[in-house]
């Protein structure tokens, strides 16, 4: 037990590490993920053995139920509705059509039964959100057109399609359904995927609505249930799980529902936490003296998925929107394949007796596309003059809000102020304030230009709230009237490394702009700029 527990905190700091060292040298972090569980199994140097592809399947299912829901989640729907046909149509058709264009390819080219090259497309034909949204988050990387919205919406929603058609050929495989049940399945999974999802949504939000206060830490638990039961629900009758996750994630992550920034962070972390565990896990249990075997079918099917298939669906589907060439390179060459491919071959591993080692060529083929694809994605869309400078990728995610916070500064007016009897106009107050009321006694008065300002008035200024200053972080200390290092000692006198820089101190009512010689009493607040300290 302990020594488990110490191996997954080592593959924990590893990937952390890792997660740095790929972003400065330019390689996607998920390969670096893949690498480790390789140098930790069977084959690598400390020849730990793991070879349980049925706990694996299960153990990356739960992860993509995460993945999915937070693809939907994160996902902002005022930018993303934009190219929202075109994604689409690239994740539904697109992901059909190249699941075909492939089989065909496998069929006449590499000699594979008709049935196994449907297989081998269905696995590898949707494209990797995970991959798709490190590189653009990590990078701060906009792209022109909406380009990026619609790469996200389409990898975030294009594995359901992949999962039903990976479902449907296994069991054409297994000989066990009908033309009829084909089509039933097919029903199942879209119409049960869609009206449950929408139906958990809908009660979601009910409930959030009804629940304003659930308690801390109560509505991110709760939502992981949600994302758990959109899943579970539809799976249960014969519908799509991913699907139904996906429809909760996007719905729930363009709501109006309280703590959504926190929310959004939680499962960002997860998610992350999630890519880490899958890559980590299918780089384990694979053993790399197979690859050998795999190399040259990989790479053919590789090289025609990213330089064939995928350009010719993207330039077929995006026509009729007139969309720039240049677009339509970059998101050709956007078609990272992910870990999504690999966990669907293990489903056609462990149902099927393939003559074609399909887990293991869609597993060379992903990281093919991950480290050619996603390692010049930056390059490519540089090349192409794609990358938008002039806007926050942060602005396809929910967490981004464009409203500017305010804050509320309270000014006292003393006797000897030289604004006192000046009129509200011809006092200059500082950049960007706007006086917004004035009390005077226990009177209120909403000032205009000619209000004339009194001794003892206290103007209440608006101003907006910085997110984040670089070198400012500000806290709170409240002096505790027993503590005598502090209690009827001066600002010069307390120990002055310990703390940061005190620029306020709240005493009741009053505010204090603190000098050396101001001795502090019980029940003051300190604001210390823990950023900068004292000398």
């Amino acid at each position: 037990m302990i020594f488990y527990l110490i191996l997954i905190s080592v593959v924990i700091f590893a990937c952390v590490l890792l997660n740095k060292i790929t972003g400065r040298i330019g390689i996607p972090a998920l390969l670096a993920f893949i690498g480790l569980g390789m140098l930790l199994g069977s084959n690598g140097p400390f020849h730990l053995e793991f070879s349980n592809y049925a706990v694996t399947e299960k153990v990356c299912n739960v992860a993509l139920i995460f993945i999915m829901f937070y693809g939907g989640f994160g996902t902002n729907w005022k930018q993303a509705k934009k190219v929202a046909a075109q994604s689409v149509l690239l994740s539904t058709v697109g992901v059909a059509m190249t699941a075909s264009v492939c089989a065909v390819f496998c069929h006449f080219v590499l000699a594979f039964p008709w049935i196994e090259s449907f297989l081998m497309g269905s696995v590898i034909s949707s494209t990797d959100a995970a991959s798709v949204f490190s590189i653009l988050r990590s990078r701060k990387m906009n792209l022109k057109f909406g380009t990026a919205s619609l790469l996200e919406l389409e990898s975030g929603s294009n594995d359901p399609v992949a999962y039903m058609m990976t479902a449907i050929f296994i069991a054409v495989y297994q000989g066990s359904i009908s033309g009829g049940q084909i089509a039933y399945m097919i029903f199942a999974q879209i119409v049960y995927g869609i009206a449950i999802g929408a139906g958990i949504s809908v009660l979601s939000l009910f409930i959030f609505k009804k629940i304003r206060n659930m308690g801390d830490g109560f509505n991110m638990i709760f939502v992981v249930g949600i994302a758990l039961l959109a899943y579970a629900v539809p799976a249960a009758v014969g519908g799509n799980g991913y699907l139904s996750t996906y429809i909760v994630g996007i719905v729930l992550g363009n709501a109006k529902i309280k703590d959504k920034p926190e929310l959004v962070h939680f499962f960002d972390g997860l998610t992350i936490a999630a890519q880490m565990l899958v890559f980590f896990l299918l780089g384990f249990l694979s053993e790399p003296v197979t690859f050998p075997s795999v190399v040259l079918p990989g790479i053919i099917i590789a090289a025609f998925v990213i330089f064939a298939a995928r350009p010719a669906v993207v330039f077929a589907l995006l026509a009729p929107f007139k969309t720039k060439l240049s677009q339509k390179l970059l998101i050709s060459w956007s078609g990272l394949r992910g870990a999504s491919s690999i966990v669907f071959a293990i489903s056609v591993f462990l149902e099927t007796s393939a003559k074609n080692n399909i887990f293991y060529i869609s597993f060379f083929i992903v990281l093919v596309s991950i480290f050619l694809q996603g390692s010049l994605l930056p390059f490519v869309a540089e090349k192409l003059d794609m990358i938008d400078e002039k806007e926050d990728i942060m602005k396809t995610f929910t967490d981004y809000s464009e409203e500017v916070p305010i804050q509320f500064v309270q000014c006292l007016v003393p006797s000897d102020h030289p604004w006192v009897d000046k009129r509200m106009k011809d006092i200059i107050l500082p950049p960007d304030s706007i006086a917004v009321l004035l009390c005077r006694g226990a009177g209120r008065i909403i000032p205009n230009g000619d209000t004339v300002i009194q001794k003892n008035d206290r103007i209440i200024l608006s101003a907006p709230t910085p997110c984040q200053i670089e070198g400012v972080e500000l806290t709170e200390i409240v002096v505790d009237p027993d503590d005598g290092d502090y209690v009827g000692k001066s600002l010069s006198e307390i120990n002055k490394s310990t703390y940061g820089l005190v620029i306020m101190i709240i005493r009741g009512e009053e505010i204090i702009i603190p000098k050396g010689d101001v001795r502090l009493a019980g029940g003051d607040v300190l604001v210390i700029n823990n950023k900068i300290r004292q000398s």
